[in-house]
């Protein structure tokens, strides 16, 4: 009985249509390179950098072309040159987004990257390259990724002890934040505030990614803290590009999770896996 069930989910499927994650059918080989950026945050540098080490670890199962940048050495000249041609990065620091307290908005510092303003300084002074110096000096490989990871304002999100914002302005924020990577090249910008490690973080993330054949979307809905309070809307920034939020509340804060991305991504277009697709289904 257990066996027709199956097979008969499995029929539904198909002919229903739906979309169906699968999974690779082998252990994928790929020449994508993963960058993985850490700021400095002071005294959360050492969780970030674990973070992102189990991130570079998951990656280097798939690939052998992983760089990473990491505080105190984390400059803008390391980043620049590290990014190049990059197609999955990962950036875990400080967030300087929009709107926020500090205006006024200009793009030379506002929703970048906050780095080391030299080489060895320390884990707390911060130096921000914003969307202007990622537009103008970046290209990332195409139908590249870009992960933000534990980024104030960057899913829509405050300061800690400052008050959740207004949808509208977490709407802006998600906005702006992915504005100057989709100018790199990128093709999707995924803000994860509160997730690491395999429970939804880099690292299941870069699994999904080197492992599963889906569009990015059915992955960012497949994570393990969805919460299934999607709300969508056409970015302001970016023409052509979808902005969605999936925040604790229904249509309000908190706010953790976002995506903008081109509709139509698939994984294996962002890292080049070519290995056999076996449905997950019919397993």
């Amino acid at each position: 009985m257990r066996k027709l069930i199956v097979a008969a989910t499995a029929s539904c499927l198909v002919v229903l249509g739906l979309a169906v994650p699968s999974a690779l059918g082998a252990m994928p080989t790929s020449n994508a390179k993963v960058v993985i950026i850490v700021g400095p945050v002071a005294g959360s540098t050492s969780f970030y950098k674990s973070d992102a080490d189990a991130a570079a670890a998951e990656a280097l199962k798939y690939t052998s072309n992983v760089v990473k940048v990491y505080t105190p050495t984390a400059t803008w000249a390391a980043a620049k040159a590290a990014l190049q041609g990059a197609s999955i990065v990962i950036y875990m620091g400080h967030g300087n987004g929009w709107p926020s307290p500090y205006g006024p908005f200009q793009t030379y510092t506002k929703d970048g990257l906050g780095l080391n303003p030299s080489a060895g300084s320390d884990n707390s002074t911060t130096k921000y390259w914003g969307e202007y110096y990622l537009a103008r000096d970046i290209r990332l490989a195409p139908n590249a990724i870009v992960l933000l990871h534990h980024l104030c304002y960057s899913a829509g999100n405050s300061e800690p002890g400052n008050a959740d914002p207004t949808l509208s302005v977490a709407k802006q924020r998600v906005d702006n934040m992915a504005a100057g990577w989709l100018r790199t090249g990128a093709r999707a910008v995924v803000a994860e505030v509160y997730n690491s490690g395999m429970w939804g973080g880099a690292a299941w993330y870069v699994r999904q990614l080197f492992t599963t054949s889906q569009t990015v979307d059915q992955m960012w809905r497949s994570n393990p803290n969805f919460n299934n309070h999607v709300l969508s809307f056409a970015s302001a920034r970016t023409s052509g590009y979808t902005a969605k939020m999936d925040p604790d509340g229904v249509n309000k804060a908190p706010f953790g999770r976002s995506i903008v991305g081109a509709a139509g991504l698939w994984t294996q277009e962002v890292t080049g896996t070519r290995t056999r697709i076996a449905a997950t289904a019919s397993q």
